[in-house]
Parts: structure tokens; sequence; C-alpha cells
């Protein structure tokens, strides 16, 4: 069977990317935020969910960029990354992050511990970045002008 999870490259004004860097038990891994897609929800409802939570932001969608699928030891997977960008402050938004929190965590399990927006340099001298290819792919896609293509297609049931 599979799961379903979702993250977003939100980017701001400054087109700095928005990270947050999660405590797994090996080590630190800076990423971009998201989670699991939860019953009812698509992704993108799911990516709006994610980076009000782990960031307090509010972004409007802007398209999926990929779709990644995933067949492993951890099982079947897959993950849609969406490119976002921040509402206006004039319209309600903000580019000002602030540290959320998972809800399905408590306290002492609570593995976020730091958001921020980074710039293309400071994102290649992050030690651990998931995935890899945001230090290089993702920026080569806005340096062309490729972020406006929508691969998402939602399908309401139509029988």
């Amino acid at each position: 069977m599979w799961n379903g999870g979702v993250r977003v490259i939100v980017l701001d004004s400054e087109n700095r990317i928005l990270m947050v860097k999660q405590q797994h038990p090996e080590r630190e891994v800076w990423m971009v935020p998201g989670g699991q897609i939860e019953e009812g929800e698509d992704s993108a409802a799911a990516g709006i969910r994610e980076v009000r939570e782990e960031t307090g932001l509010e972004i409007e969608m802007r398209g999926l960029l990929w779709h990644v699928e995933e067949v492993g030891a951890r099982g079947q997977r897959f993950v849609n990354f969406h490119h976002a960008e921040t509402v206006p402050a004039g319209a309600g938004g903000s580019d000002n992050p602030k540290l959320g929190a998972d809800p399905e965590l408590g306290g002492e399990a609570q593995v976020l511990r730091e958001v921020k927006f980074m710039s293309r340099e400071e994102v290649q001298t992050v030690e651990n970045i998931y995935p890899e290819w945001l230090r290089d792919e993702f920026w080569k896609l806005l340096d062309k002008g490729n972020l406006e293509y929508d691969a998402f297609k939602k399908r309401v049931d139509i029988f």
C-alpha cells in the first residue's frame, strides 16, 4: 500500500527557500516543510496545512514540481513536491516564519528545531539536507523560469 507525503518549496520575495531543521536520531537534517497527507486531503491542501503548522506562514500554491516514489525498506511511499509563495503582507501574510510544532507529537517528542529562509548560497553550505537535489536542481529550474508549470491535476470522482 502506498503512503502519501508532501513537501513544499516556499519562496519569499527575495527568492530564498523556506527550510526547517529536524532532529533525527543520528543527525539534524534541513528540509523544506511538509509531512503526511491526511485522510480526505489532496497533497496541495496537506502542504498548506503542514507549512502553517511548522512555520506559521500562509502560502499560495503555484504548482507541483516533482512526484517522487520511494520503494524500499520503509515500504512504498510517494512525496509530492509543490512550489509555493508566501502570501504578501498586504493580504494578511508574512515573510517571517515562526517555529511551529507537529500536532501528532508530544512536547518531548517534537523534532522541529529551527526555521528560516535560506539563500542559494546558504543551502549550498548545509551539511545534511533532504532531498540532496535541493542544492542544485531546484535552483536550475528557478534560473530557467520553469516553476510555473503545474503538473498537478485533481480528478473529482466522476462515477
